[in-house]
């Protein structure tokens, strides 16, 4: 089997490139075609487990969600997590293989070139259709040399492109002509048309606008895809905004940590109609609150200390004092133990910070990193949870022997305090499962809530950006991109 390629290129980063491959996908699906998701070379700090035991942004989870498929590493073989301004942990076919910064990286991309290549080949035996996610924007000309991300992948595949571009955000004309100038003749010769995303008003209005577009460019506009609301897919990478319900039963304040990872663990209680979500950024005072929630951390000693200088470790303090509960996930368990310790300069400077002390546990990050999705139980209520572990961190300490969860296959994970207020865990998703979102959500307050699957709502959104399509794309002209009936000289 030789699959169809297609790549979804983007003018700037969130432009819609995640969504519209994840509509594609699910599109491709109901047409009864075996299609997968690739992203050559992904960003994030939001990553996922996979079935073969790897790592990978989780948009590209998503986009297997579309697929009816479970994630698997040959979705994204380049991973990079930032740890730094400067510098990212760089993961190749779901496992850790170097820490580099970025003028290193840049030369290392011959290297990964051969993983994104592997992948790609593997892919197209297996499945019929492969629909492919950029990264940033193809017009990065000083990212051009080596490139595998946008369109040296595509030359080096020989694949058409169909560029999108957000109006949301303004000056959309602008980025499509401005994004094609910056490209050579070649690549300009690849791009098979364009998607305007995020439109809100009366298309008529825009129509002028489209006709120059397509005068100008020789392109074919496919469609303008209307600006969704209430969708609920995981970001890849950039923090969402606060859920802002005033008047809701419950508020939870979550600190916005430099190097947060797996905020996408707060998306169900963003999605919960009970239930306020607040991102306290720096120098933010937190609100009074029900619950703060401590999340993942690609830094923790680093974000540990950025927490003491914000005033945070005072706040938690007075959080306690005076009733509320605190839950740490991953790099926020090991900073509610007595000490973080990183003898081998796994995130930085090797060394030892002080936790917090407010659970008896401490914690040294190791050079192998856990990778393993999990199922059991709550202590809490029995529920039943499901969700994954991502870190390189060992915690040892009396607090485990009050585990806040026990894994189907006999391991226990986690602590509790003896007064119940605190809670620490390895688990990111642990709000995922509906049964688990609703004894914690007791736990911290909200006696009647209501019951939210936060996988059946991803689900349901991926209906609508594939309805979407349907709408208000040219899929007469995607089928003929894909079948390649269009090609042109490249």
């Amino acid at each position: 089997m030789s699959a169809r390629v297609l790549m979804v290129q983007g003018c700037t980063s969130d432009a819609g490139k995640s969504t519209l491959v994840a509509a594609l996908c699910r599109w491709l699906r109901r047409r009864g075609v075996a299609v997968a998701p690739f992203k050559p070379q992904n960003m994030a700090l939001n990553s996922a487990v996979t079935e073969d035991g790897g790592e990978i942004g989780r948009a590209q989870a998503v986009q297997a969600q579309a697929c009816g498929l479970a994630p698997h590493t040959d979705f994204n073989p380049v991973l990079l997590k930032p740890s730094s301004d400067t510098g990212a942990q760089v993961i190749v076919h779901g496992r850790a293989v170097a820490q580099l910064d970025a003028r290193t990286y840049h030369d290392y991309k011959r290297i990964a070139r051969d993983a994104v290549l592997a992948s790609h080949a593997r892919l197209c035996e297996r499945f019929e259709a492969v629909i492919v996610e950029g990264a940033g924007s193809p017009a990065e000309i000083n990212l051009r040399a080596n490139d595998i991300a946008n369109m040296g992948y595509a030359e080096a595949v020989d694949c058409p492109v169909i560029l999108v571009a957000d109006i949301d955000r303004g000056g959309v004309f602008a980025h499509l002509v401005g994004t094609l100038a910056l490209l050579s003749p070649s690549e300009r010769a690849r791009v098979r048309g364009f998607v305007i995303n995020r439109f809100r008003g009366d298309i008529a209005l825009l129509q002028p606008g489209l006709e120059w577009l397509e005068r100008e460019t020789g392109k074919p506009v496919l469609g303008v895809l209307p600006y969704l609301q209430g969708l609920h897919l995981e970001a890849e990478d950039a923090l969402p905004e606060s859920s802002d319900k005033h008047g809701a039963s419950l508020r939870v304040v979550v600190p916005v940590l430099p190097r947060i990872s797996n905020h996408t663990d707060l998306d169900a209680l963003r999605a919960h109609p009970q239930v306020e979500v607040i991102f306290v950024g720096p120098n933010g005072t937190p609100p009074p609150c029900d619950l703060i929630v401590l999340p993942g951390s690609k830094a923790t000693r680093a974000d540990l200390a950025w927490l003491r200088a914000n005033g945070w470790e005072e706040a938690i303090s007075r959080h306690l004092r005076y009733g509320g509960k605190l839950l740490g996930i991953c790099g926020g368990l090991q900073m509610l133990g007595r000490a973080v310790h990183d003898p081998h300069g796994i995130e930085g400077e090797s060394g030892t910070s002080a936790g917090f002390a407010l659970l008896d546990l401490e914690t040294t990050l190791e050079p192998e990193k856990q990778l393993r999705n999990v199922a059991g139980r709550l202590a809490l209520d029995d529920a039943p949870m499901r969700g994954y572990e991502i870190h390189c961190g060992t915690s040892v300490g009396a607090a485990l022997s009050s585990p806040s969860n026990r894994r189907d296959d006999g391991r226990v994970d986690g602590a509790m305090s003896d007064d119940r207020q605190i809670i620490g865990t390895y688990v990111h998703g642990i709000f995922d499962h509906p049964d688990a979102l609703a004894a914690l959500l007791r736990w911290a307050g909200l006696r009647d809530a209501q019951r939210v699957d936060i996988h059946a709502l991803r689900d349901a959104s991926i209906e609508r950006i594939a309805d979407a399509i349907n709408a208000h794309l040219d899929c007469d002209a995607l089928l003929r991109i894909l079948d390649r009936e269009d090609a042109c000289e490249v």
